[in-house]
């Protein structure tokens, strides 16, 4: 039984957004650091390690990730850490792997 889902019409404003946001989402590489990231706060060299991407290429990233608001930057000495701010970006990740498999 599939579920029905209420859609209100958008403002250009709000489609605007949410246009962002997945474009944001839409690269591979931003979706391997939100994996690397999702169970708990990384140095970016940690991210790095887990992602096998150079640091500027990483960097990149994570600049842009913290930018859109999907995660949080905090400075701790020389350490910089990287954790997820927006759940609803590992939600959507697992709803669309979740599709996948159907």
């Amino acid at each position: 039984m599939s579920k029905k889902i209420s859609v209100h019409a958008l403002t250009e404003d709000e489609l605007g957004q949410i246009a962002r946001r997945f474009k944001t989402l839409g690269e591979p590489m931003r979706l391997k650091i939100l994996q690397a990231v999702c169970k708990g706060p990384r140095t970016v060299g940690d991210i790095v390690t887990a992602t096998g991407a150079t640091q500027a290429n990483v960097s990149k990233h994570l600049s842009l990730l913290a930018g859109a608001g999907i995660l949080t930057r905090t400075k701790d000495g020389q350490c910089v850490y990287y954790g997820m701010k927006d759940q609803l970006a590992v939600k959507l990740c697992t709803l669309v792997r979740e599709q996948l498999t159907d």
